[in-house]
């Protein structure tokens, strides 16, 4: 019983060690993979308003993703793992996609002006 709890240890952390995912040879350039999180977060936003054409809408996304930016899905998989396997970095690349989200919603949302004043309540 040891010899096999042994075994399946070794199996595990070899695999664990194996876990990094090595860069693609057609990597997409990382601010280039920022516009297209960017994207599909507006897609995903319209396709969200639009309810009930989901099953038209489905695939359209990723097709239009891989057309504007000319790559393929298997491309833009292996680019998202591996920019997945650094979580630190990852995360500071939706946080950039998060900020163009933020600036635009603050260009077409100009209501809440720093110059208005509140209104007191009685």
């Amino acid at each position: 019983m040891k010899k096999v709890l042994v075994f399946l240890s070794f199996i595990l952390l070899a695999s664990c060690s194996n876990s990094v995912v090595s860069k693609p040879k057609n990597l997409i350039d990382e601010d280039k993979m920022i516009e297209i999180f960017y994207d599909l977060a507006l897609l995903e936003a319209v396709r969200t308003q639009i309810p009930q054409e989901k099953q038209y809408y489905k695939g359209l996304p990723n097709k239009y993703i891989y057309k504007k930016y000319k790559i393929d899905s298997l491309q833009f998989v292996k680019s998202n793992q591996y920019y997945a396997t650094d979580i630190t970095n990852y995360k500071k690349m939706y946080e950039r996609v998060k900020e163009k989200l933020a600036a635009d919603n603050e260009k077409l949302n100009p209501v809440k002006n720093k110059d208005t004043k509140k209104v007191p309540k009685d």
